[in-house]
């Protein structure tokens, strides 16, 4: 597995990371618990999850509890108040086992807390890394505008935004902005929200751009090994590839 830097967080970050959303929906063989560890053995260490997804956040913090020292470990808050923010992570923290988390998100589509804000909520954030309850900042969003204000403020450490080979070409920009900026992308919805099926190419997509981290969502060890062999594997990209890709684009846009 190859790592690379997160951005201002400075962490070396598996190329594959493992979104926790759809762990709720895992059971049997396919428990979350032996799909979590089945991903930490294969290398990735990027483990991603949401206080929205309560259920989820303790699957993740279950399965991560004997090696929590050795990941990378994000949740995320919708909250909209500094208190109600402040009662997540407490609560998540609790949920996770764990006292400070690697990356804490807030998820937003209508404002950026700035630090002269009324409403204190990056005043909250730098008092989380203070005290070291959330070791960086980031901001999730769909929200265009929203993102490239977060990544040219310099205010943030990481920004989460959707991207895949589906995604508008204006989405590249928020890529080059944030190396621009030395601040992590990592690319939410991979498969373009369930409307992209063919795996290969959605993965070879995306690992062209050596600094995009995908979160791809797992929910069986089936799923988590064609992702593992799409890495060992990427596809060729070559004008074949290339093709596929604009047509399928074209299909969708």
């Amino acid at each position: 597995m190859d790592y690379i830097r997160l951005g201002k967080t400075n962490a070396l970050i598996s190329r594959v990371a493992f979104g926790a959303m759809r762990l709720l929906d895992s059971e049997g063989e396919n428990n979350a618990g032996a799909i979590v560890r089945k991903a930490y053995d294969a290398g990735i260490n990027f483990f991603d999850t949401s206080r929205k997804t309560p259920e989820t956040e303790k699957l993740l913090g279950d399965a991560l509890y004997d090696i929590r020292k050795n990941v990378f470990l994000s949740t995320a808050t919708a909250s909209t108040s500094a208190e109600e923010i402040k009662e997540d992570l407490e609560t998540s923290l609790m949920t996770l086992h764990c006292d400070t988390v690697d990356l804490y998100q807030f998820e937003t589509e209508e404002f950026l807390p700035l630090p002269d804000g009324e409403d204190g909520i990056y005043k909250l954030f730098m008092n989380f890394k203070a005290e070291n309850k959330a070791k960086s900042i980031g901001i999730v969003t769909t929200n265009f505008d929203l993102a490239k204000k977060a990544v040219e403020s310099d205010l943030y450490d990481t920004i989460q935004f959707p991207f895949s080979m589906v995604s508008p070409d204006e989405s590249v920009e928020i890529v080059k902005l944030c190396e621009e900026h030395d601040v992590g992308f990592i690319a939410m919805q991979p498969l373009g929200g369930g409307i992209i099926q063919n795996i290969p190419l959605a993965f070879g997509f995306l690992h062209q751009y050596e600094s995009v981290i995908p979160i791809w969502g797992i929910q069986t060890q089936e799923e988590l090994e064609q992702i593992l062999y799409f890495y060992e594997h990427p596809p060729v990209i070559d004008e074949k590839f290339n093709q596929d890709v604009e047509r399928i684009r074209n299909f969708f846009n």
